[in-house]
């Protein structure tokens, strides 16, 4: 069954405009491959040249970091939404 991923929109750009696609896997790595597979000009926004899951890519099970779980195998079921999160820095001091 199909697991719904959001897709910030800083990415939008590279899923044709889509702010959520089905994906079929059963753990967040494998989710996130056929996405990159799916959209490939992702790849290097989300992956380092080693490729490595770049450090400012959160990734989120039901609003839960897979940082704090099993990070990219984290399991994910039907019925779980999985969001991707770029950090985002800036502004200055005042």
């Amino acid at each position: 069954m199909p697991i719904p991923l959001r897709i910030p929109t800083a990415l939008r750009g590279f899923t044709d405009g889509l702010n959520q696609v089905e994906l079929e896997g059963a753990t967040v790595r494998e989710l996130l491959k056929s996405l990159t597979q799916t959209y490939p000009d992702l790849t290097t926004h989300l992956y380092d040249d080693e490729g490595t899951l770049r450090s400012f890519v959160n990734v989120f099970v039901d609003n839960v970091n897979v940082k704090s779980l099993n990070g990219q195998d984290t399991e994910v079921k039907p019925g779980q939404t999985v969001t991707l999160v770029p950090a985002i820095a800036g502004g200055g001091p005042r």
